[in-house]
Order: structure tokens, then sequence, then C-alpha cells
């Protein structure tokens, strides 16, 4: 046996991946023809809190829309399962990165600069939508930091079988055999949904967004060990707008299916109760479904009125709210700490899906 001895620490080695990591405009490798195509830039701007105090934000703007400046959570990326994607990505503000949270793409498509490179100019991301479900796309660069101040978005794959344009039917999932057995009340492969209610939760910290781009990457102390929330939101509405906000309530017709799509952008442990009775039905991407041609998966697990579900850090849930009945319907996130499981001060928001 040969052993080769090194040093316990490399200096250099954690230059490259830890602190500076390599910064660079490549040419995407294997590139080929695209079927969808986005561009997307670095913003910053500033929010009112439910206080009446700004703090400053970042995120990702669509250069292509007019008044797209405020994009928090940046603006939803939707495309189709099968798809080739591109996203042309210029920082504009230091070096950045685009994480394509749970698409597994190449590493150097995976936005994830530690393991590959940083934006420092111009980058076109390549990646195909293999499975239909709920994703996240933020920046990677001083990650902790850089998803708090905001730079993050929904990243949405449908299945081929989904609605071309704006209008219903919209489905969850491939219609393989329409006269398969009910998988949960309501829903069967390729049942379709008439409402979409899509809600991202967050936590801000306004100590954290006074720091500088790169602060903490180095070693230095400057406070990231610490997070001590005062505001409580959902998709940029702060708590007590949320059950009147249109960016925060869904309109539907009674007697029809409804998703609802969660995710976590907070750096708590979030609880989320329902009104209604409703089916977990996709996690982190993955459906949960029994249909033979796709495999042995889960079956859908049906979430009682009223059960707490914890979704941790960057999770995605997507509930079925089958033939909604008439009426008004909360859906309740409380934030609580990550290592206490005690409830923030305030901690609470809370949307809404109405049915007439």
């Amino acid at each position: 046996m040969t052993t080769i001895y090194r040093p316990i620490s490399d200096p250099l080695e954690y230059d490259t991946f830890g602190c500076h990591p390599f910064e660079n405009d490549p040419a995407t490798p294997d590139r080929t023809t695209r079927q969808v195509f986005f561009q997307r830039q670095v913003a910053d701007w500033n929010v009112d809190m439910k206080d009446g105090s700004q703090l400053q934000f970042w995120g990702f703007k669509d250069p292509n829309v007019s008044g797209s400046d405020s994009p928090w959570p940046s603006k939803i990326i939707r495309v189709k399962q099968g798809q080739i994607f591109h996203c042309e990505f210029k920082p504009t503000k230091g070096a950045h990165t685009i994480h394509w949270h749970g698409i597994e793409p190449t590493p150097m498509n995976d936005g994830v600069g530690h393991t590959s490179f940083e934006v420092k100019s111009s980058y076109t991301y390549q990646w195909c939508a293999h499975q239909a479900g709920t994703y996240l796309y933020h920046c990677h660069k001083n990650t902790v930091l850089h998803f708090e101040m905001g730079m993050y978005g929904v990243l949405i794959v449908d299945p081929v079988t989904a609605s071309p344009d704006s209008g219903n039917p919209k489905y969850l999932y491939d219609p393989y055999d329409r006269a398969s057995t009910t998988e949960a009340p309501g829903i069967t492969v390729g049942a379709p949904y008439a409402a979409e209610s899509i809600l991202v939760f967050d936590d801000v910290d306004p100590v954290w967004h006074k720091l500088d781009h790169n602060a903490g990457m180095c070693g230095d102390d400057v406070g990231l060990d610490k997070f001590d929330p005062r505001y409580f939101l959902i998709n940029g509405v702060h708590n007590g707008l949320t059950q009147i906000d249109r960016r925060t309530t869904t309109t539907t017709t009674a007697g029809k299916n409804v998703l609802v799509r969660l995710a976590n952008a907070s750096y708590s442990r979030l609880h989320v109760t329902l009104d209604v009775d409703a089916w977990i039905v996709e996690v982190d991407g993955r459906p949960l479904r029994t249909n033979v041609a796709k495999g042995a998966f889960a079956k859908p697990k049906l979430l009682p009125k009223g059960t707490r579900l914890e979704v941790a850090v960057a999770q995605r849930y997507a509930l079925w709210i089958p033939k909604i009945p008439r009426g008004d319907y909360r859906i309740t996130g409380n934030f609580h700490h990550w290592i206490t499981n005690k409830k923030h001060f305030d901690g609470q928001a809370v949307a809404k899906i109405i049915a007439t």
C-alpha cells in the first residue's frame, strides 16, 4: 500500500472551492437546440415591511418585462416536461449563479459555483425538464446570505398534456390511462385542476439585509450563525395583508379541483395547516402515485383539515383539494425556530382560497 501524505488543510483548495470560487463565462458545453428560452439579470430594490421600514432585497429580473425590477420572489419560470431549456443569465452586479433546485442537470449547468464556476458576465444554462413537478431556482453564490436577500423564484415543470395557454384544464402529471383507478378522492391519473395557488413562505432578519455581497465568504464572522427574523411573508406580501392581497388569495368555482403548491424559503421550521381536507400528491418535484406504468411510487396521503404539515427549508409540496366546497379557506403558516422549535413572535402568515 502506498500512502500519499497531504496537509490536513490545503489553503489553495480552500481558496478555490470555499473563499474565492472560480469566476468565468464559458460557452455552454454540448449546447443543443433549445425549445424554451428565458433571460434573467440581477436587480436590487427596497421593500416595505409590516412596520413601515424599508429593507434592501436582491432578485432575478426579466430584462424584457417592463416593471420587473423588484421581483420578490423572482418571476415564475414555467416549462413543459421533455423541453430543452435555455436561460441566458447576466449577473450585472458582481458574480452570481442560478441553481436549479431539484432539477439535477450537468455540473456545469447546476449553478453551484463551488463545484463549477460563478458567472462573471454572461452564461447560458441548459438542461432538460425530465420530471413534472414543483421546483425552485436561486443564487448559489454565498448561498445562505443571497437566498435570504430574496434571490429565488418558483420553477414549475408541467406535464406534456398541460394546457398550452393560461386556460383550463391543467394537469399535475400525465394522464397515461384516463380509465385508471382513483388514487385519491377526485384525483385520477391526469385529473385536471381548475385553480392553482402558488405560495412561497419567507422570514426576514433585517440585520442580514445590511450585509455586503461577499459577507462571511472568507471565514469572517459577520453573524450568519445568528438568524432572528422580525418579518413574515408569503409571496413577498407581509403577514398583515396576506388574506386580502391578490398575490396570496386564490378565487375558484366551488366543486372544482384546486392545486396548492407550497415552498419554504424561510430559515424557520414551517408548520402549515389548511381549513379543508387535502391530499399530498407531490414532494420536492416527485409525484406520489400508484400508476403501474411509472413503477411503485408512494400513494397520495390524506392531510385532514387542521393537520399540521411541516415543510423544511427549500422543501416543496403539492396539495390536491378535490372538488372544493363553497366557502373561504385559510392556508396558515406558522414559523418556528429551527433549533428550539419555539414559534417566532408574530410568526404567522395566512393565505386564502375563496370558492364561490
